[in-house]
């Protein structure tokens, strides 16, 4: 959908246009808080990176933005150079705006049409998923309708990042906006107005055995609760199918939750910030004993990794498909003069068996091809089937 992506690559620095398709890593797991603190932020959060961590003088940063503005200049702009030469690969800058909707998608909300868009074969943008309940399943739009303008831009040229930056627009619900849309052989306009609209992250589902699966795309904010929550409604002695598939990230507080739905409280990672280590931890009480696959694979990310090593390591699941992606670097956010923030590179986490996972990734304990297809999913169903047999 045209909201948050949960997709993490490195980030050009001021490239707000980007915004939608890339929030994933971006803000992707606060560790403490899941919000910017209010004071110069001494909150670190998980993301992604494959580059050692740059050390990026702070107060020189905040004070090239301040002497920025005081010249008449934007602070922002400042800042998003001062990152730029530091080294520091994973590092951006974002406005205030950017950060607000960061804020929204980390909730499950985002503000746009209700669908999402995809590259076509011959190079143009057509819709790739239609939200029935969002504006654009209202006005009639379905998958495979090219789109061909937005607001009277073709967006033909553009990459799909910019033209759903386009549908986006200012954020604000209720703003209209109009599409050039194609289908087969017709064309026509079609004026939409944005929606603040939900994403549905967690989705719980029985299985023809009996077994429950449990599929998670990102670990935004009541997400882990949810998981709790599907775990304590299976019945005695059902196994779990948890599949951490494309999830690329979210907040590690949320991902803790979750590893509580199958971890008596104790360790989940170990994070440092500038060298001081730290420890995230589950609560207690969670289910020990139930059987637990969790799947896998290259599109599995930042906090998703985190649970599926907690998991692995403690040997409380058998993890199925093909290796992680291997985010796992820790970034500071920090609020600068005029309303930007900067989040910056400062460490790593590991597995609570010391494991890191910054640029190496999870193995699973059975590779099963690129661990995408439906071959994956029948191995982790026969391989919980097998745990539940021994149980």
């Amino acid at each position: 959908m045209v909201g948050p992506g949960f997709c993490r690559r490195p980030r050009r620095h001021g490239a707000g246009a980007a915004l939608t398709l890339v929030f994933a890593g971006v803000l992707a797991a606060a560790v403490v808080t899941d919000t910017l603190p209010r004071a110069a932020s001494d909150e670190p959060r998980a993301l992604s990176g494959a580059a050692r961590p740059a050390t990026v003088d702070r107060e020189a940063l905040t004070e090239a933005a301040a002497e920025a503005i005081a010249d008449g200049k934007s602070g922002t702009q400042a800042a998003e150079e001062f990152v730029s030469r530091s080294g520091d690969r994973w590092g951006a800058v974002y406005d205030s705006r950017e950060y607000q909707e960061f804020e929204q998608a980390l909730g499950g909300r985002y503000t746009g049409v209700g669908l999402s868009a995809r590259r076509a074969g011959d190079g143009g943008v057509e819709v790739a998923d239609v939200r029935a309940d969002g504006p654009a399943g209202r006005a009639g739009l379905r998958v495979g309708d090219r789109l061909r303008s937005v607001d009277g831009r073709p967006v033909d040229a553009l990459s799909v990042s910019e033209a759903v930056s386009l549908l986006r627009g200012d954020g604000v619900p209720g703003s209209p906006v109009v599409l050039g849309m194609a289908r087969g052989g017709t064309a026509w306009t079609v004026t939409l107005r944005r929606a603040a609209l939900a994403t549905e992250t967690v989705t719980v589902r029985r299985l023809d055995d009996g077994a429950v699966l449990i599929r998670v795309t990102a670990f935004t904010r009541g997400a882990g609760d949810r998981v709790r929550e599907a775990v304590r409604s299976a019945p005695a002695g059902v196994g779990v199918l948890l599949d951490l598939r494309g999830n690329s990230g979210g907040l590690v507080s949320e991902a803790a939750v979750a590893a509580s739905a199958f971890l008596d409280g104790g360790l989940v990672a170990t994070y440092d910030v500038d060298g001081e280590q730290r420890a995230v931890y589950a609560e207690d009480g969670g289910d020990t004993r139930r059987p637990v696959v969790a799947l896998i694979d290259g599109g599995t990310m930042s906090a998703a990794e985190l649970l599926t090593g907690a998991l692995q390591d403690r040997g409380r699941a058998v993890t199925v498909g093909s290796r992680t992606f291997g985010k796992g670097s820790v970034q500071m956010p920090r609020a600068l003069p005029g309303g930007s923030v900067a989040e910056l590179t400062v460490g790593h986490y590991r597995t609570p068996a010391g494991r890191g996972v910054d640029g190496r990734g999870i193995i699973p304990d059975l590779t099963v091809g690129d661990g995408s297809g439906p071959r994956a999913e029948e191995q982790a169903r026969s391989v919980l089937s097998g745990l539940r047999r021994g149980s």
